[in-house]
């Protein structure tokens, strides 16, 4: 399928509304979207299956797991191979990927500029990953954001460790939009996985969806806004709450 190139506004191939749009709260995912990340934690859980006995490999954790927390990936494997990987996996997982991040994540170009800019506008923001802490401390800590992030994170395992659920649940972006005292109707969410445009459109949030490589239709048909660029980003911003053109 050939890929619709941005429009003159940035988002991939439909214009925003000229109506100006109540922005309160700006909450970002991490993996993808602030960090450069994903092929990192595929290679970490191709290599962690193939011990198990699923020879996946990166492109297949990839195409399988994008947007899912470690405990749904293990889930999956279990019903998979038929046998139960134990209690221990998960966190194993989380420690070979926080070690991975510590040495190699970077920033998704133009992630500092667009949390800056956020800012700048006046907009509060939060990070919502299924990521655990400690990877979200490493990556950021690695790719120099930490200083904009701190204070501002929210985790899918301590909604776990709750007995709830990360994305695509829409738990973990209505604690983020709770923590801000802001109505999910006012939230704008900046994503790039299925998982998380389906758990901002069920808090009923708006979404942006981010797809650099590919069109974004996948998004599109899910309920985001696709754009290309985190640094058309401020841009974006300045549209939606001023209905620029």
């Amino acid at each position: 399928m050939a890929q619709t190139a941005p429009d003159h506004k940035g988002v991939k191939g439909q214009a925003l509304s000229s109506t100006p749009v109540r922005i309160g709260l700006v909450i970002f995912d991490c993996d993808g979207v602030l960090i450069d990340s994903e092929a990192l934690c595929d290679r970490v859980v191709s290599r962690e299956l193939h011990r198990a006995g699923w020879p996946l490999s990166p492109e297949d954790c990839h195409r399988l797991f994008l947007g899912l927390t470690f405990p749904d990936i293990q889930q999956a494997a279990e019903a998979h191979l038929g046998r139960i990987l134990g209690a221990g996996w998960v966190d194993r997982v989380i420690q070979r990927v926080t070690e991975v991040m510590a040495a190699e994540a970077e920033p998704i170009p133009g992630a500092r500029e667009a949390l800056q800019a956020t800012t700048t506008l006046g907009l509060p923001f939060r990070i919502a990953s299924n990521s655990s802490r400690e990877e979200m401390a490493a990556k950021f800590s690695r790719a120099g954001l930490s200083d904009l992030v701190d204070g501002r994170i929210h985790s899918a395992y301590d909604l776990i460790a709750q007995g709830k659920r990360g994305k695509p649940d829409p738990d973990l972006f209505l604690q983020a939009a709770a923590a801000e005292d802001v109505p999910p109707a006012a939230c704008l969410v900046i994503e790039d996985s299925l998982a998380g445009v389906r758990a901002a459109v069920a808090a009923g949030m708006t979404c942006l969806g981010f797809s650099p490589e590919t069109g974004g239709a996948h998004l599109r048909e899910a309920g985001a806004l696709p754009f290309a660029s985190m640094l058309a980003l401020p841009k974006l911003l300045r549209t939606f709450l001023h209905g620029t053109q």
